[in-house]
């Protein structure tokens, strides 16, 4: 039915570093795909890149005092280059702060307000009056109306997942100053996606009986149409983002929702425009031929399942040009970190660069792919990770590749042997070798890639039980033909497990065709050819080698130690600095003699602190968290060397030290023993 499959991997925001959830819930599952449905021979095109607008970026700027294209621009590279190193296959990875993008997001936008589509709307708004602004959603933080959560965005509560309109906000505050905002108009445009429910309902129920979407998804998605579909704004009042075609509009920007999803099809023509065929994107997007495939995790599955086909379906509507619609949509649910959700303001989790910097990336791929949140949030815990290196990567696969070609080295002159009459159990193991592919490709097939990796790895778990069955040890002496007839059959297995387990460890299945001595252009990989006995008698072997190195518990320890502190706190981005770059810090020991709270605002308090030799005055955001009076007498510690800087208009000579807890709450750092006021802290 289809000539060619367009697969898109979810953008991930370009404010901070990838981390193992992410890995768990788009790439790794995406990239196995690609890789399974490369071996088919089939055409594919794997496309991603970063999202470098929004409210996220800005924020992020605003508290390193850069601006945000210095934001995106450093954590694009460094995305890219962790991608790189895990493994990810893209054809393609792009940015949508590129020209080609903001021309495609800018072409959707003018078409639907030339037909009409869009609606304008005058909306009441929070504004800031201390900051001068409109607040776009993440400027703003409450209670959510919904759960009561306290810390809920203007935009969505990240405890419940309602979204909500930042108005609906319990006692909101701007995330800048911390001030109460008020309510104003403004102007913006709205999507009308009630407009397109009925049809959305009939595309996903069709999609859904045609390539079977996951229940998590289909649930997710029922749950939006009960409630049922509102109009959406596509504008926002922001200086970063996608500028509008229209006049009159200078002061707003597209809504970072309605460009990124936009992304793919922009990422799509620049590696259009790379292959030397501008036009060539067109056969994936605008053919009913491509089957386009989204992976992404399920906190973006309203995205992806309702709001983008929507707009394509709006597209389509005018009759220029026909995009295809996702064919399916296999979100998979959240990997926890050791029991705990990863979280970047708690510091919880681990970056993939950082990951990788202790252990190879097909361990890592492995580990996730045998556990990953297709159904139901999983965990990762390192403990587990270094058990499934060790027991099965190393002493199921390794090891039977190994004691292989150790066996053929030592006993056939390193060349594949004879195969001889089969015996009983050659035919067990060659009809487990002809059922495995089809086997693991229905399963690929149908997004279930962990019970694929397993159908995999058990392919490797019968040859080492026909290893030691056959008893080849014995037979090089009773029986040398026979003994041939099973080294053959195993030489045989290890090709097989070089395609199969390509798409999950890539690297360890380049290292079995060098063991295998069959150069790249040489392979006759497809997939299906992994079930049949391709290795010609009397081909020499490369050097029997290790092909998993165990993970040692002081590893493990290490990398342990470096979450703890040793590198970074808790999986925190921030970079190793030199006992140089210690020394700048001018840490005293100071006590609180007076507090008050900082008038009109819900996070600051004023503190005079004697230093010893001097009195300062540090505003510091720890309201919510401590009365000012039960301050008062606490030896603190106090970064006395800080440019001053002004607050809520107050000045503020230095800062104090606190400590962020699991649940966000903040604990001043304090002093037990007596210390000489003005001491300094190594």
């Amino acid at each position: 039915m289809f000539k060619r499959i367009l697969v898109t991997a979810a953008l991930p925001y370009a404010n901070g570093l990838l981390h193992l959830g992410h890995c768990a819930g788009a790439y790794l599952p995406s990239d196995i795909y690609v890789r399974y449905q490369r071996l088919k021979k089939r055409a594919v095109l794997f496309i991603c890149g970063s999202d470098e607008h929004g409210v996220a970026i800005t924020v992020t700027a605003e508290k390193e005092k850069i601006t945000p294209q210095a934001v995106v621009d450093r954590y694009h590279p460094q995305n890219k280059s962790a991608f790189e190193k895990f493994g990810m296959s893209f054809d393609n990875y792009s940015r949508t702060t590129l020209p080609i993008h903001h021309k495609t997001a800018q072409d959707f936008f003018a078409e639907f307000h030339q037909r009409g589509i869009l609606k304008e709307k005058e909306e009441q708004q929070l504004y800031c009056e201390t900051d001068k602004m409109f607040l776009a959603d993440r400027y703003v933080e409450g209670t959510c109306p919904n759960c009561k959560y306290t810390q809920a965005r203007g935009d969505q509560c990240e405890n419940c997942g309602t979204w909500l309109n930042q108005t609906e906000l319990i006692d909101p505050n701007c995330k800048i100053c911390g001030n109460t905002p008020v309510v104003k108009s403004t102007k913006h445009w709205y999507f009308p996606l009630g407009d397109f429910q009925k049809r959305l309902e009939a595309y996903i129920a069709e999609r859904s009986k045609r390539d079977g979407w996951k229940e998590n998804v289909l649930r997710y998605c029922q749950s939006w149409f009960k409630e049922g579909l509102q109009d959406r704004a596509v504008t926002r009042d922001l200086s970063w983002g996608v500028k509008l075609p229209i006049k009159g509009y200078d002061s707003k920007v597209m809504y970072v929702w309605f460009d990124a999803v936009l992304g793919y099809i922009s990422s799509t023509k620049e590696w259009a425009e790379r292959s030397g065929s501008p036009d060539k994107w067109k056969e994936y997007w605008q053919s009913p031929e491509t089957k386009y495939v989204a992976f992404i995790g399920k906190d973006n599955v309203v995205f992806h399942c309702i709001v983008f086909p929507a707009m394509l379906m709006g597209w389509n509507d005018g009759g220029k040009s026909q995009y295809v619609l996702p064919e399916n949509v296999p979100a998979n649910e959240f990997l926890n970190f050791e029991g705990q959700k990863f979280s970047k303001s708690r510091g919880w989790g681990i970056d993939l660069q950082d990951f990788l910097k202790f252990f190879p990336a097909d361990m890592l791929r492995y580990a996730l792919a045998i556990n990953l949140p297709e159904s139901r949030d999983s965990d990762f815990y390192l403990k587990d990770f270094q058990a499934r290196v060790n027991n099965e990567l190393a002493d199921i696969l390794g090891n039977f590749v190994n004691r292989t070609l150790a066996f053929t080295e030592k006993n056939f002159a390193g060349k594949v042997p004879e195969q001889g009459e089969l015996g009983k159990l050659d035919k067990e193991m060659l009809a487990a070798l002809k059922q495995t592919p089809a086997a693991v490709g229905k399963l690929y097939e149908h997004y279930r890639f962990r019970d694929g990796v397993i159908e995999a790895m058990n392919l490797a778990r019968a040859a080492n039980k026909y290893f030691n069955d056959s008893e080849p040890w014995k037979s090089i002496k009773s029986n040398p033909e026979q003994c041939a007839t099973t080294l053959n059959v195993c030489l045989q297995t290890c090709r097989a497990l070089a395609i199969l387990l390509e798409p999950v460890v890539p690297t360890i299945a380049g290292n079995i065709w060098k063991i295998l001595n069959i150069a790249p252009h040489l392979r006759d990989a497809e997939w299906e050819s992994a079930g049949e006995p391709m290795l010609k008698a009397g081909h020499a072997l490369g050097k029997p080698e290790i092909l998993v190195a165990k993970i040692e518990d002081k590893q493990i320890d290490d990398m342990v130690r470096f979450l703890e502190g040793g590198g970074q706190p808790k999986g925190n981005s921030k970079p190793m600095i030199t006992i140089d770059d210690f020394k700048k810090l001018d840490l005293r020991v100071g006590r609180v003699v007076q507090a008050e709270r900082v008038p009109k605002s819900e996070k600051l308090l004023k503190i005079q602190v004697d230093l010893g030799t001097e009195t300062r005055q540090v505003v510091a955001g720890i309201a919510k968290h401590y009365e000012p009076e039960k301050l008062i007498g606490r030896s603190i510690v106090v970064v006395a060397n800080l440019q001053p800087a002004k607050l809520m208009g107050q000045e503020s000579h230095g800062m104090l030290l606190a400590a962020n807890g699991d649940q966000g709450e903040l604990s001043v750092v304090t002093l037990l023993e007596d210390v000489p006021l003005g001491s300094v802290v190594r």
